[in-house]
């Protein structure tokens, strides 16, 4: 740790959080660095960090405090040092360990292709995490947006996303494209166009269990009841598809006691409702069809129905089974159907990166659209927590921006720290300022009898009724 990074010194009276034994040691007033963000940025950093201090204040009446530190990344950072993200503002992220920051500006024409995605990748924050419920009174397209409470945990640092890619018509993807078609693809079955640009798609069972293993443990300890590992292994079976093998193999491994899965639920049932039922009559009922299949077929499927009554019956039959955490799959086409028709059937969703990206933005349309939808990126003892939008630059420094993204993060981002308290006073003042119709323009046009407020208008409204709950409390 330094006593200053990109020339500004650490805040005096603040200590670093520490990481130990897999659990972070948070001091009662540790230094957290923000980067305020472009754009509309600015007016949404503001606002927020009044509602933070406030919420502190009247969690724990002056016991603890925020000690903020100003870090640099995109614009501000460019203007003032010629880089987008300086390896000043990386450090002291590393050091400190739990950050905060606003929509930057996504450089245009070279340099880093994306500054949330190099934070990630630098850091290694692996799991990012994205609730999406519903606050009583906000507009919505679909009929019942209060069926949506999704936690979604996206793989962060593989995939599509790691940005190994070559550009067409260039020689090192022609080099690539020689080396495919004539070893690789050889059979001469399958050939990749000569002018294709091409990208890598790696998927690793250490990365997707290191994710499933968080989104697992984030159901358990808030009695979630399932877990949904998000995939296109219909098509993509060595890469996606490897990732729902890897997640049941996962959640066997290292949580048995506390999950079933969807298949051996089945298996579990049929058994229960008839104890008399062969290992052959329970896989018929768990795969129809199963007469036609070939026998090699037949075979695997009665080993499976045989091996899960073995290791699992005395513990999870006789309805015991009801009673864990559901592990299960969905086809990932098939759940963008499912979370606008049927979203209560769902809790937490695991997913690759480039799914849980669109599956994001398309839950969070449900409930607001990304002025209500917090997000994080999490790593071992590290914590990045961020808008979800973009910057807005047209309305930037006119004070009428939604900055719920922004809070809704720092509830997360004080959960994280353990600070539950302050975390549960920023929600509630934010719902409750909803219900009252005191709102930004983007959900005042669609709520009537609403009141349109400002950035920091809206900052007062939640602050106030915070108080007001502290007091009642």
């Amino acid at each position: 740790m330094k006593n200053s990074y990109n020339g500004h010194t650490i805040p005096a009276g603040g200590k670093g959080i520490e990481y130990s034994g897999g659990e972070l040691r948070v001091p009662d007033a540790p230094i957290i660095p923000f980067i305020e963000g472009d754009g509309t940025g600015r007016d949404i950093w503001k606002a927020s960090r009044r509602v933070f201090d406030a919420a502190v204040e009247h969690a724990y009446g002056g016991k603890r405090r925020v000690a903020w530190f100003e870090v640099f990344a995109g614009e501000k950072a460019f203007n003032a040092f010629k880089e987008w993200l300086p390896t000043d503002t990386v450090d002291a992220i590393r050091d400190f360990r739990v950050a905060i920051k606003g929509p930057l500006t996504t450089p245009v024409g070279g340099g880093i292709r994306s500054l949330n995605v190099a934070l990630r990748q630098i850091l290694d924050l692996y799991s990012c995490e994205r609730p999406v419920r519903y606050y009583a009174g906000v507009p919505s397209p679909v009929k019942h947006p209060e069926k949506m409470d999704i936690v979604i945990f996206r793989e962060n640092t593989e995939d599509v996303y790691i940005g190994i890619e070559w550009q067409s018509g260039t020689p090192e993807v022609k080099k690539l494209l020689e080396f495919l078609n004539k070893e690789m693809l050889k059979d001469g079955k399958k050939q990749i166009r000569g002018d294709s640009g091409v990208g890598i798609k790696p998927i690793s069972p250490f990365g997707t269990k290191r994710l499933v293993r968080r989104a697992i443990k984030y159901a358990l300890a808030h009695q979630r009841k399932s877990v949904t590992l998000v995939h296109k292994g219909n098509i993509q079976k060595f890469t996606e598809g490897a990732f729902r093998d890897w997640g049941y193999e996962l959640a066997r491994e290292e949580f048995r006691a506390q999950t079933v899965t969807e298949r051996e639920s089945w298996i579990l049932d049929n058994l229960d409702k008839n104890p008399t039922l062969s290992i052959e009559q329970n896989a018929g009922l768990i795969e129809p069809g199963l007469d036609q299949a070939t026998d090699a077929f037949k075979n695997g499927i009665f080993a499976e129905v045989k091996q899960t009554i073995d290791a699992i019956y005395s513990t999870h039959g006789k309805g015991q089974w009801k009673k864990k955490l559901m592990v299960n799959d969905r086809i990932a086409d098939s759940v963008f159907q499912q979370v606008l028709l049927r979203a209560d059937e769902y809790s937490v969703l695991a997913t690759p990166n480039l799914n849980g990206d669109y599956l994001s933005d398309a839950c969070a349309a449900q409930v607001g659209g990304l002025g209500m939808a917090p997000g994080s990126n999490i790593g071992d003892g590290f914590g990045v927590f961020e808008a979800t939008h973009g910057t807005a630059p047209k309305y930037a420094d006119k004070d009428v921006i939604n900055p719920s993204s922004v809070m809704l993060s720092g509830t997360m981002m004080f959960e994280f720290l353990g600070w539950s308290e302050a975390a549960q006073l920023i929600e509630d003042g934010i719902a409750r300022t909803i219900q009252q119709k005191r709102v930004t323009y983007d959900l005042e046009r669609l709520m009537p009898g609403a009141t349109k407020v400002g950035t920091s208008a809206f900052a007062s409204a939640i602050i106030e009724n915070m108080a007001a709950h502290a007091v009642a409390r």
